[in-house]
C-alpha cells in the first residue's frame, strides 16, 4: 500500500479547513483513533517522503508530526510555512507548530505573519497563523499576537476583505482552538 493510500488519502479531506471540528459522535470517535495509530506507526522517513510532496501529502504530514510530537520536523515546518509554496499545507503547519508549543514554534508563527500581513493581496493561511498564535499566546502567558491585533497592527488592514464577522481575531481564535481540542482528542 502507498504512503498516499494509507495516510493521505483516507484522511487529508477531514483535516483540510478544520473539517475535523464538524465531525461528530462515532465518526469524530473514530477518525481520531485512526489518526492516533497514523501518529504512532508513520516512520520517520515516511514523512520525510510526505512532507517533499504536494498539499494533501504534506497537511497530513503536519498533523501527523504535531500528534506525535516529532519536533525534529520543527525548522522545516516553519520554513514549508514561510515560504507558501503549495495551498493549504500551513494550516497543518500552524496545527503542528501550536502542538509542539513553544516560544520557538510561536515566533515562526510571528515570522510568517510578518511577512504575509503586509501582503494584502496574499490570502494564504494568515488567519490559521493567527489562531495559532493566539492559542500558544494562551497557553505560554505571552502576548505576541497583540503586535498584530493590537492599535496599529497590521492584522485589521489586511482582514478588512474578509467578512465582517471573519474580521474579528478572536473568531479565528476560538476556531482554531476547536481544532486543536479535536487534536488533543487524538492524542493528548
Amino acid at each position: 500500500m502507498s504512503l498516499v493510500d494509507r495516510y493521505v488519502a483516507p484522511r487529508f479531506q477531514k483535516l483540510l479547513h478544520g473539517n475535523v471540528v464538524g465531525l461528530r459522535g462515532e465518526e469524530r470517535a473514530e477518525f481520531a483513533r485512526a489518526m492516533a495509530a497514523d501518529a504512532r506507526s508513520i516512520t520517520d522517513h515516511e514523512l520525510g517522503l510526505l512532507f517533499d510532496s504536494d498539499w494533501r501529502d504534506q497537511i497530513t504530514a503536519a498533523w501527523l508530526a504535531g500528534l506525535s510530537h516529532r519536533t525534529q520536523y520543527r525548522d522545516r515546518i516553519g520554513e514549508k510555512l514561510l515560504a507558501s509554496e503549495v495551498t493549504y499545507a500551513g494550516q497543518g503547519f500552524c496545527l503542528a507548530l501550536a502542538r509542539f508549543s513553544t516560544r520557538d514554534d510561536a515566533w515562526r508563527l510571528v515570522a510568517y505573519l510578518s511577512h504575509y500581513l503586509p501582503q494584502s493581496a496574499c490570502r494564504y493561511d494568515q488567519t490559521w497563523a493567527l489562531g495559532a498564535l493566539m492559542h500558544l499566546d494562551a497557553r505560554l502567558d505571552t502576548r505576541e499576537a497583540q503586535r498584530f491585533i493590537g492599535a496599529g497592527g497590521l492584522w485589521k488592514r489586511w482582514a478588512a476583505a474578509l467578512p465582517p464577522q471573519q474580521q474579528d481575531p478572536e473568531h479565528h481564535h476560538m476556531f482554531f482552538n476547536d481544532v486543536y481540542s479535536f487534536s488533543e482528542e487524538c492524542v493528548p
